[in-house]
C-alpha cells in the first residue's frame, strides 16, 4: 500500500536517486557473513543475521564499531576488523546478493519521464564506492545510473548532503525536482539536509527507523515505487 504524507507531483521530478543496500539490492547474507567473517578473525563472538543487518546503512566503518559494541570499542580493533572485512566482503560480495524483485522493471518505468524525456537516476549508497560500482554492474543495473557514487566518494556520508549537491551539479537537476529513495530513516534525512522529495521502501533492512521519521511517501514493494512516479 502506498502511504502519502507529503505528495509531491510526479512528472515534476526530473531526477531520482536510490539507494543501495536495502532499496535495490538484497546483500544482507553476503553482509552478514562477513561481518561475522571479520567477528571470528580478531576473536569476537558471531552475531545473529539481524543483529548485523540492523547495523547497515552508515557505511562499513561505523558498521563494524557497531558489530564490537558499540562508541567505547578500541580504535586499533576497528581498524583490523574493517581490514579484514573489506577484503573479504570485496571476494564474496555477489555469492548471495541479488536484485529485489521486480526492481529493474521499476527502474525502467522510472526512468520513463511524463513528457516523454528518460528520468536521470544515481545510485548514492553509505557503502564503498567500489564494491558497489562492481555490484551494480555485475547484476545489470548499470544502464540506469549516471553515476554510482559510495561513502568515500566524498568527505562526508549520508545523512550529509555532499554527495546529493554533487549529483545535482553534475546532473544539472533542482532539489524541489528531486527525489531520493531508500529503506532507512539515513536516506530520509539526506533528503531533508538537501531539500529533495524522500521516498521510503519498507522491503529493505531498516523499515523500522522509518516510523519515527516518515518519509514524504511510502511503498511497500517495487511496483508501488514504480506507481509512485507515474
Amino acid at each position: 500500500m502506498i502511504r502519502t504524507f507529503r505528495p509531491f507531483d510526479p512528472h515534476s521530478i526530473k531526477f531520482v536517486v536510490f539507494d543501495l543496500d536495502g532499496t535495490l539490492i538484497d546483500s544482507r547474507l553476503d553482509l552478514v557473513h562477513s561481518v561475522n567473517a571479520a567477528l571470528r578473525h580478531i576473536g569476537r563472538p558471531e552475531l545473529p543475521d539481524d543483529v548485523i543487518a540492523s547495523y547497515v546503512g552508515d557505511g562499513a566503518p561505523i558498521l563494524i564499531q557497531r558489530a564490537l559494541g558499540g562508541e567505547a570499542t578500541d580504535e586499533a580493533l576497528i581498524r583490523k576488523g574493517l581490514q579484514f572485512f573489506l577484503s573479504y566482503y570485496r571476494e564474496h560480495k555477489l555469492d548471495h546478493t541479488i536484485v529485489y524483485e521486480g526492481i529493474e522493471d521499476a527502474l525502467a518505468r522510472i526512468q520513463q519521464s511524463s513528457n516523454g524525456a528518460p528520468r536521470k537516476m544515481a545510485v548514492l549508497t553509505n557503502k564503498p564506492v567500489n564494491p558497489s560500482r562492481a555490484i551494480v554492474e555485475a547484476l545489470g543495473l548499470g544502464q540506469f545510473f549516471t553515476q554510482v557514487y559510495g561513502g568515500n566518494s566524498f568527505a562526508t556520508k549520508k545523512p550529509d548532503a555532499e554527495g546529493v549537491r554533487k549529483l545535482l551539479e553534475e546532473n544539472d537537476a533542482q532539489p524541489d525536482r528531486t527525489a531520493i529513495v531508500g529503506d532507512s530513516h539515513v536516506d530520509v534525512r539526506t533528503g531533508r539536509n538537501a531539500g529533495l522529495w524522500t521516498v521510503g521502501v519498507t522491503y529493505g533492512f531498516a523499515p523500522h527507523t522509518l516510523g519515527d521519521e516518515p518519509p514524504d511517501v511510502l511503498v511497500d514493494n517495487a511496483r508501488e515505487l514504480a506507481d509512485v512516479f507515474s
